[in-house]
């Protein structure tokens, strides 16, 4: 445990709550601070359930952690439609930011998120944990030096959600998270397809006319093309469900290789996480198999991905803490750039799979 780690402040017990707490405790370089529920009643019943300190400060609103002076971070996991008020207001409070995804309704208030961080000098990062996986390193230093232009990425996630999920879970109702399956799945799939390219914007966004929604509106299922010009030409495609059976698949074709990943959200086990690729392949004589069979490369990680996700927002809050270091504008800009392809699927679903230029 590192000599003055940061404390952290939880604002809502949803479920993912629960893993971000146990990541909060695993990381060297922070602590469980306080937690906060609408009701007191909630957030006692969250502690007892997952077994957290008796130091850990209970708060019956979330103001309360917000106002305390001994709350260095905060991790919000709240419903989409509270994230602007409440994550603006934690900036002002000089709070430094994880933000479960997707960070907000619409880039217009990501901006008013991500100008209060700025302007109050916090760190702002997304939630999205397989960024901090090791794995990930190694796939970006293989496609960076081996694979030459990347042709095609196909990224997918769905799940098979139950009837009661798709009746009364939050992620269905249009005014606490209207973006349904979009804002849910679609935001890991987006965020995929941009680290791969480095994070350079798609020229064109369309999505494709099998959306499927419930009555009041919110997306069930999508899927979505996007397109870079000259001179890297590059298509992928997305695809994220509701109505589906678990799947969270990407896979990379480029000039020199081929890339698959299927666990690329969550790895299927904790400490251990593979994936494959294949460089210089031809058809052997008749074509009867392959010149080279697919390469699987194992990557552990001594610590969960959701606690190095943590551990690398605590060492930037330390840094500014200490040294006084300007916040790390790399993770707002991934959010921003995600959240403008998301808007940009969203409004092409809205105009009839029209193209959205970006």
């Amino acid at each position: 445990m590192a000599e003055n780690p940061v404390r952290f402040g939880i604002i809502g017990c949803a479920e993912i709550a629960r893993k971000v707490a146990r990541a909060i405790d695993l990381a060297p370089n922070s602590i469980l601070y306080a937690i906060a529920s609408r009701s007191i009643e909630k957030a006692k019943n969250f502690a007892a359930t997952n077994g957290l300190p008796e130091n850990v400060k209970i708060y019956g609103s979330y103001d309360q952690v917000l106002d305390d002076p001994c709350v260095d971070a905060v991790y919000m996991p709240l419903p989409t439609s509270l994230h602007v008020h409440w994550a603006v207001l934690a900036a002002r409070k000089k709070k430094h930011l994880l933000l479960e995804k997707p960070t907000a309704i619409d880039v217009a208030e990501l901006d008013q998120i991500l100008e209060a961080c700025e302007s109050n000098g916090v760190q702002f990062m997304g939630g999205s944990m397989w960024l901090h996986h090791p794995r990930t390193a190694k796939m970006k230093d293989l496609l960076s030096n081996y694979f030459g232009q990347l042709n095609f990425i196909h990224s997918q996630s769905t799940m098979p959600a139950t009837p009661e999920f798709l009746e009364s879970n939050i992620r269905v109702k249009p005014d606490l998270d209207a973006l349904g399956a979009l804002g849910d799945l679609a935001w890991y799939c987006i965020e995929a397809i941009l680290w791969a390219k480095d994070y350079q914007l798609p020229t064109t966004v369309t999505a494709l006319p099998d959306v499927t929604r419930n009555l009041a509106g919110v997306i069930f299922s999508c899927t979505a093309s996007l397109h870079w010009d000259q001179p890297d030409t590059t298509v992928a495609t997305i695809h994220c469900s509701f109505l589906s059976h678990w799947s969270m698949d990407m896979a990379i074709c480029a000039s020199k290789g081929s890339l698959h990943v299927k666990d690329f959200i969550i790895p299927n086990q904790e400490h251990f996480a593979s994936f494959d690729f294949t460089l210089g392949s031809k058809f052997l004589d008749l074509h009867i198999g392959w010149s080279v069979k697919p390469e699987e490369v194992c990557v552990t990680s001594q610590l969960p991905q959701e606690a190095l996700m943590v551990q690398e927002l605590a060492r930037l809050v330390e840094g500014i803490r200490k040294s006084k270091f300007r916040p790390d504008s790399k993770w707002p800009g991934i959010s921003r750039k995600t959240q403008l392809v998301m808007d940009a699927v969203k409004k092409s679903i809205d105009l009839g799979c029209k193209p959205v230029n970006l």
